[in-house]
């Protein structure tokens, strides 16, 4: 299976070259830049990426900056798959605990919580390095790349180098 197809868990495919150019077989990181350059086109792209993580038995967590988002997000996951439900909820706070196995969080989360965490949002958890599994997915809007891109400085500054998924090169 293709690591760059978008329904691939995060750790499918090769592993991607470390700092010292060898292959790092833990790679934990990546950041998916889609050719689309729609919000919903980035929503598609998380639940896909959301569906996939679950399935293999990862806590799953999005996190997005508004109530209005994590709400499509909520919708687009309520009807994502006809076969199956993707048990899910929308985590206002951190004072709200998340029971389900898949949570759309509008504030950072505790890495302890969550197996594969999927960033949407327009800032990156200040522990991103202690996370399992992280995603950043921006679709192909200039505001949205160059916040991510932001998130893969910040990322490089923690000593991570995420392995790039640029589907605007197929």
């Amino acid at each position: 299976m293709p690591a760059s197809n978008p329904g691939d868990h995060p750790e499918s495919g090769s592993p991607a070259a470390g700092a010292s150019g060898q292959q790092d077989p833990n790679q934990r990181y990546w950041f998916h830049i889609l050719a689309q350059n729609t919000p919903a086109a980035r929503n598609l792209h998380a639940a896909k990426l959301v569906d996939k993580a679950w399935q293999q038995g990862d806590r799953v967590c999005i996190i997005c900056d508004t109530l209005q988002h994590a709400q499509e997000l909520d919708d687009l996951l309520w009807n994502f798959s006809p076969d199956a439900f993707i048990p899910h909820s929308v985590v206002p706070d951190s004072a709200t605990a998340c029971t389900d196995p898949v949570g759309i969080l509008l504030f950072p989360p505790d890495a302890e919580d969550w197996d594969t965490v999927i960033i949407l949002s327009s800032t990156l958890p200040a522990d991103a390095d202690r996370f399992k599994r992280l995603a950043l997915v921006a679709h192909n809007e200039p505001g949205v790349l160059n916040q991510a891109r932001s998130h893969f400085r910040q990322l490089r500054a923690l000593g991570i180098e995420a392995r790039v998924h640029d589907q605007r090169k197929r």
